[in-house]
């Protein structure tokens, strides 16, 4: 097999597929919205508790954890959806998986939030 030359057009083109990506995730995922509604209330808090840095970090990692799970649950349903239109038990356990994924990072975040806000709360 070739190897391709580095082009840092196609560089620059990948980029603007992500970004249509996270565009169409936007316009097509009800989720996509929860979960900016609930990433801006964690931020607008962590700025009005001033929490210190490493709070910061976790919240980010956090939060980003959220979102990949969702996006790559979004991939696996529209997949498994494409793949076998029609009911099969296979499929509904893999898109049960996937969903159980954005669960627990969910979970995971939520920990996070509360550790990270009850005491600056009490």
């Amino acid at each position: 097999m070739k190897q391709k030359t580095f082009s840092f057009t196609a560089r620059l083109s990948s980029f603007g597929f992500a970004f249509r990506g996270i565009f169409k995730f936007f316009q097509q995922e009800h989720n996509a919205w929860i979960h900016l509604v609930a990433t801006i209330c964690v931020f607008a808090a962590a700025i009005y508790y001033q929490v210190s840095g490493s709070e910061l970090i976790a919240l980010i990692i956090v939060s980003g954890f959220v979102w990949v799970a969702e996006i790559f649950n979004t991939v696996i349903e529209r997949i498994m959806d494409f793949i076998s239109p029609e009911r099969h038990h296979t499929v509904e356990f893999i898109k049960d998986l996937a969903a159980a994924g954005v669960m627990l990072s969910a979970f995971t975040a939520v920990i996070t939030g509360v550790i990270v806000f009850i005491p600056k709360l009490l």
